[in-house]
């Protein structure tokens, strides 16, 4: 299967709502697929300062991504990265727990100086992917600042010292975006949901808790998902009731969720339309009472990528068309 970028013209026009890591393979895929037919919006939750830095993970996860700048052995950072940075600053004592390498602060340093000139983090965010050569389009879900708080039994913690520092070890008793009630989408994700061409939304395999959820804590946005009036699929990220990466089975645990499909079905419950699952889960369809697509959505190679953005963008055609016909019918 060929990984080149076709002409939009003769593609599907996507959103897919996107985190980190396992949320930027699929939109890897997808842009690979549809270039510039795609849109991915972006969590910021776990955006937070650092040594007087602005850093957004999850965005500069997808940007080294698409751009193929990414370190495909550690599974974030840049590629090619050296440490010299973090060896110095640990010989003046300074905070060393979240690693920034010398390539990587380069786009902290930047973003942060044109944050603090006036440019929005979607215009950064625009003109680096374009200097990356991305043909989608990256945006993040709002320019106004939400925090992801992970309250846990020995209180509060910020999500990084959860994630990094902590190595997500706490128990998780709930979640909090603060700041999201006073954050508003940005106009740039606005006009790509209302976009007359659009044809489809798909939540890649992201962490549900904490790469999906602040996305739709911003206010409008699930609104706005609605108002589409395209499909909305979501691709789990389960496989064998395993997160491939990362503590979305711990923390449905934690929460008292069954880390099954039918639990995710219920977590995003009256925002989408369908699912895609593993071909290992494939027993959970029958349980599910929305159209399902079993598919590999193990993501090793670019191909991999490729194939199962495709079969994600045709199931939710499929849907689309079968809706037209139904409400066609119905006339």
């Amino acid at each position: 299967m060929s990984a080149t970028r076709p002409a939009s013209s003769c593609a599907p026009r996507l959103v897919a709502l996107c985190g980190g890591v396992g949320g930027a393979k699929l939109a890897l895929g997808l842009e690979r697929a549809y270039g510039g037919a795609v849109s991915v919006v972006v969590n910021t939750g776990d955006d937070f300062e650092h040594l007087g830095l602005h850093v957004s993970p999850d965005i500069d996860t997808v940007l080294y991504t698409l751009g193929g700048r990414s370190d495909l052995e550690r599974g974030w950072g840049r590629a090619g990265d050296t440490w010299q940075f973090m060896k110095a600053l640990h010989e003046l004592g300074g905070e060393t727990w979240f690693q920034l390498g010398d390539r990587d602060l380069a786009m902290h340093v930047e973003r942060t100086r044109q944050l603090r000139a006036g440019i929005s983090l979607t215009e950064f965010t625009r003109n680096v992917a374009e200097r990356f050569g991305i043909a989608a389009t990256i945006l993040p879900m709002s320019d106004e600042r939400v925090e992801t708080t992970v309250i846990t039994p020995a209180g509060a913690l910020s999500f990084q010292r959860y994630f990094v520092e902590k190595q997500c070890i706490p128990v998780v008793r709930r979640l909090e975006f603060r700041g999201a009630e006073r954050a508003r989408m940005s106009d740039a994700v606005a006009a790509a949901l209302r976009n007359p061409g659009l044809d489809a939304i798909i939540v890649c395999p992201s962490n549900p808790y904490l790469s999906i959820d602040p996305i739709l804590a911003v206010p409008g946005m699930r609104a706005a998902l609605k108002a589409a009036e395209v499909p909305v699929i979501v691709v789990s990220p389960l496989i064998g009731g395993q997160a491939v990466k990362g503590p979305t089975a711990k923390i449905m645990a934690e929460l008292g969720v069954p880390a099954d499909s039918r639990a995710l079905a219920a977590h995003y419950a009256g925002l989408i339309d369908g699912m895609v699952i593993d071909e290992s889960d494939r027993a959970d369809a029958a349980a599910l009472d929305i159209p399902v697509c079993v598919a590999p959505t193990l993501m090793r190679t670019l191909e991999d990528r490729v194939r199962l953005a495709r079969t994600c963008a045709d199931f939710a055609m499929q849907l689309r068309d079968q809706s037209a016909r139904a409400e066609g019918a119905g006339r």
